[in-house]
């Protein structure tokens, strides 16, 4: 009975202990970003006295500020242009890929997945030049050639770039989730007369559906926050620029003209996006990594 009592207190106290560390980290998450919040709607007369009071109303004209005047506006409509076409094409790319990798065996098979595995220790940020001074070099071949070029400074090639630094995790994580899914909902499509396109895509596609939004949630917030490969591609004075590097502009001008507001609005409208996004599929992105990471 001691030995059981002693595993009892002992189980409570970590469970404490647990709660208490799960609080703490949830308070330096939700402060900061609750600051960010209130500092959205105050007015500039209100940062200069203590930063924790409550915002005496809502200036909502500062969101309307960095939409017009810091064109956040024009910048946010690339941003949702570059991720959703980088989205569309990962997945076209990845999800075909990953049901043959995990389904079926042919040669060279253990080649390709050893490949995509070594590409998840590449960090791309590593190799952002090489991939700018390929395009330098393709546009200057493109010019010459034709008069004129296009591969800088375009977010459509932008998101081709987004999606094929994607694909090694992207398909990883897809092809373990298709491992674990049974075969016998395939054999009995095949038996119908079933191919193996519609098989993939009405059997195991609708199966996977945690996974699917798993990689999409994570995907979408890699390519929404993105700033350095957009930066170095997206090079041009006059040329388009997505939301994490106009936010960067914006808030060099706002805290050289003192514009604390509109500075804060901007970094709402880059979070709220993805604040949304989670907290809609939040579910879905807990059984993806659950199950998903039974058989790497």
């Amino acid at each position: 009975m001691e030995i059981v009592k002693k595993q009892t207190s002992g189980d409570r106290l970590y469970r404490i202990f647990i709660y208490l560390v799960l609080s703490l980290l949830a308070i330096s998450i939700i402060v900061p970003v609750a600051w960010v919040f209130l500092a959205s709607v105050k007015e500039n007369s209100e940062f200069y006295g203590n930063p924790w009071t409550l915002p005496a109303g809502f200036h909502w004209q500062n969101f309307v500020d960095a939409w017009n005047k810091a064109s956040m506006g024009s910048y946010m409509l690339n941003s949702v242009i570059v991720t959703a076409l980088a989205l569309a094409i990962l997945l076209v790319v990845a999800l075909p890929a990953a049901y043959c990798l995990s389904r079926f065996r042919f040669r060279f098979r253990k080649f390709l997945n050893l490949c995509f595995m070594g590409g998840l220790f590449i960090n791309v940020n590593y190799i952002v030049v090489p991939i700018f001074l390929m395009l330098r070099d393709g546009d200057t071949w493109l010019k010459n050639t034709f008069g004129g070029s296009f591969l800088l400074n375009n977010i459509v090639v932008l998101a081709i770039v987004y999606a094929a630094t994607a694909l090694p995790f992207t398909i990883y994580l897809l092809s373990g989730y298709f491992a674990t899914l049974p075969h016998d909902f395939e054999e009995a499509a095949y038996i119908d007369g079933a191919g193996y396109g519609k098989t993939m895509t009405k059997i195991i596609f609708p199966m996977a559906q945690p996974s699917i939004i798993t990689i999409i949630l994570f995907n979408f917030l890699s390519f929404w926050n993105e700033y350095i490969i957009s930066l170095t591609l997206l090079s041009s004075a006059n040329g388009p620029r997505t939301l994490p590097v106009g936010l960067l502009n914006l808030m060099q001008a706002q805290q050289s003209a003192a514009q604390y507001g509109i500075m804060y609005a901007g970094l709402v409208m880059v979070m709220l996006p993805t604040l949304i996004l989670y907290i809609c599929v939040q579910k879905k992105l807990t059984q993806g990594m659950t199950v998903g990471g039974l058989k790497g």
